[in-house]
């Protein structure tokens, strides 16, 4: 691995070790979080820090506070689920930055744990500020960051702050970072790519890289009502789907291009339609000749499909997956995500397939269908992710290269 991790830092006895995580999880109205995902996900960094003797400081955003701080976002609310979490209890103060901070630092025993308040109190953070970032680093002694899902953005504890200390990567990060290079940059061929998505608008970039990338893509979603309107199925229209018609000349030179970079583009062979956009909903399968041309609405593939994107897994040795094949949130069309989700899974429990899965819808719609734990490597990351899968360097990343 290219870059600098926990283990490049030397002995940490005694040391204040910084850690910038991401505890930017959901909460209800009653400040109750219900998904600790995130916060377990960076607890076992902080745990062997513990283990090596250090003073660990924890930092994170959360929220869009936007430079203003208030209860509604602060990071108070997520202590009980960190001590849950770590087995341990964790002191908090109520200001990432100032004498309240250093004083609280000064105060740590080795393997105790102190998490700061919001970073995004500050509109200083969000601005890659270098002065902010000095004083948020005034007490540490190392710098470590664990929130690949924000290393696409140069905040001033994802880049500045790395600058002024001994910085690495925590072990978060570098299971996201290895997981990400092993299925796109370095991948065991062949590489199958599923997008998913309302539009192809919002997704140009990563198409555009993928072709260039992978053996097979399929394009899932509402995006590909544009792509198989764009490869002649006429019977796709405005009133049926989410087909983008200012898109279809795009969508026909991204079909061009990947054929010349010997990516094969897979699109549904048949589809769901129903009559209402609400849960069991009457609907029926339909081949593509067979679309309503209006009163209908396609909300999933079927099975036809299915099996055809199944019979592509198992063809393949590495899986990247971002969005799912239909309206995933509503049954009965979370079944085409469902089922290659689950063959998906099978073949990674076979040892057949390494996969790869991030972005909020797909997460989610992973865990629709029970498989959450079950491929290689689930990001925590949403729009970080998405920028790796687009071939673009995080800022976040490439300031820990050795």
């Amino acid at each position: 691995m290219n870059y600098k991790t926990i283990d490049d830092l030397g002995n940490l006895q005694g040391k204040v070790v910084m850690l910038r995580a991401d505890l930017n999880v959901p909460m209800d109205e009653n400040f109750n979080v219900t998904n600790t995902a995130r916060i377990d996900r960076t607890v076992p960094t902080i745990k062997e820090l513990m283990s090596k003797g250090a003073k660990v400081i924890v930092i994170s955003h959360f929220g869009r506070p936007e430079g203003k701080g208030d209860m509604k976002n602060s990071l108070s609310h997520i202590v009980a689920n960190l001590e849950k979490s770590l087995g341990k209890k964790v002191i908090f103060v109520d200001d990432c930055i100032g004498e309240k901070v250093k004083t609280a630092i000064a105060n740590m025993n080795n393997n105790e744990v102190l998490l700061l308040e919001n970073l995004r109190f500050y509109d200083e953070e969000k601005k890659g500020d270098e002065n902010f970032a000095k004083e948020l680093t005034a007490s540490a002694d190392v710098y470590i960051s664990d929130a690949f899902s924000t290393a696409h953005r140069a905040h001033a504890s994802m880049v500045a702050a790395t600058k002024l200390l001994p910085s690495a990567m925590g072990r978060l990060m570098e299971e996201e970072v290895n997981a990400l290079e092993k299925s796109l940059s370095n991948p065991i061929r062949p590489l199958i790519a599923i997008v998913g998505g309302s539009k192809v608008s919002t997704k140009l970039d990563l198409l555009n890289n993928l072709i260039k990338r992978v053996n097979k893509l399929v394009i899932s979603g509402g995006m590909a009502h544009t792509f198989m309107k764009a490869s002649g199925i006429d019977t796709v229209n405005e009133n049926n789907s989410l087909v983008q018609m200012d898109m279809i000349e795009t969508a026909k030179e991204i079909m061009q291009a990947a054929k010349s970079h010997g990516c094969e583009i897979i699109l549904p062979q048949d589809v769901v339609v129903s009559k209402e956009f609400k849960p069991n909903a009457e609907h029926k399968t339909v081949g593509l000749g067979e679309i309503p041309a209006e009163g209908w609405s396609l909300l999933d593939v079927g099975e036809k499909t299915i099996a055809s994107i199944n019979s592509h897994l198992d063809e393949s040795k590495t899986l990247v997956w971002n969005g799912p094949l239909g309206v995933f949130e509503m049954k009965p069309f979370d079944n085409a995500t469902n089922k290659v989700a689950q063959h998906a899974a099978e073949l990674t429990a076979a040892g057949k397939l390494m996969s790869v899965a991030g972005g909020g819808d797909t997460v989610s719609a992973l865990a629709n269908a029970g498989v959450a734990n079950k491929f290689s490597y689930i990001s925590t990351a949403g729009g970080a992710f998405l920028e790796w899968m687009e071939g673009k360097e995080l800022p976040g990343v490439a300031v820990l290269k050795k």
